[in-house]
């Protein structure tokens, strides 16, 4: 597989010169098959799915699947912005997470997505697109094995993902706190994974702030990772506040780490 990280911040977006290298769009990731010349499978929708255009053919509309972690505006609001799945030749079959209350997706979706908040409701999105919800479970998406789990933040339901093809797998986790003990779904989603994407937003100084609002503190991150045979780490859903000098403060304090931890930026290629 081939990632792609296309917005790597949390929360909102970070404009201007000192978010520049790490890039200052909210989450969106996309996944390549092995071979594949465009990605088939995209991961949140938040403003970075703005920059879709740039891994797909001349002149292509996207085909493949959305999956969205959850419903908060930094991992949707790229949605109606993105023309590479807005127009009449796209296909995209959005899945997001059972909202528990009987709504079906596009509804859900369309709670935030509608006026007065906006202009147009998700059945204003031009080509062919489907809005199912994704029940916890195993399923086959796009040619890729597609593990979905519940993990533990604020807010709504949120959805936790491992994904496996061509014999490698990669875990995507960008807003989890980590709990006390190690629960079995988050076990299964990251155990001995070849990549895990994990929210770290926050430090060890800002640990009431990140359980404030369901989110990581770094140090955690790493220690889930050891905790369950992680090969790599990547850590994304950047603080928005936090400039690329910080951060790369933050990678050179991870060069002591006891498995290698990196940070995702835009726009730059992670082989799995």
């Amino acid at each position: 597989m081939r990632i792609v990280p296309l917005g790597v911040r949390g929360s909102t977006p970070a404009p201007g010169a000192a978010f520049v290298r790490y890039g200052g769009n909210t989450s969106c990731v996309a996944v390549h098959r092995s071979g594949a010349d465009a990605p088939g499978l995209l991961l949140d929708a938040g403003t970075g799915l703005r920059a879709l255009r740039r891994l797909l053919p001349a002149g292509a509309a996207f085909a493949g699947t959305i999956l969205l972690s959850h419903l908060h505006w930094d991992h949707v609001q790229g949605l109606p912005f993105c023309p590479e799945v807005d127009r009449d030749d796209a296909r995209v079959d959005l899945r997001l997470p059972d909202p528990g209350d009987r709504a079906d997706a596009a509804t859900t979706l369309a709670r935030g997505m509608s006026p007065p908040h906006f202009p147009i409701g998700p059945d204003g999105l031009r080509g062919r697109w489907s809005f199912e919800v994704l029940a916890p479970g195993r399923h086959a998406v796009e040619g890729f094995s597609v593990l979905a789990a519940e993990v533990a933040h604020k807010g709504g339901r949120t959805l936790g993902f491992r994904i496996e093809a061509d014999g490698r797998s990669m875990a995507y986790l960008p807003d989890h706190a980590p709990v006390e003990g190690l629960p079995a779904p988050v076990l299964a989603l990251v155990g001995g994974v070849d990549l895990l994407l994990h929210d770290g937003q926050y430090l060890a100084s800002e640990r009431s702030t990140a359980l404030a609002y369901g989110h990581s503190v770094v140090d955690d991150v790493v220690e889930l990772a050891v905790r369950t045979g992680v090969r790599r780490l990547v850590l994304t859903h950047h603080a928005p506040d936090r400039t690329d000098d910080q951060l790369d403060r933050l990678a050179a304090t991870m060069a002591g780490a006891p498995l290698p931890v990196t940070l995702a930026a835009e726009g730059t290629e992670i082989p799995v």
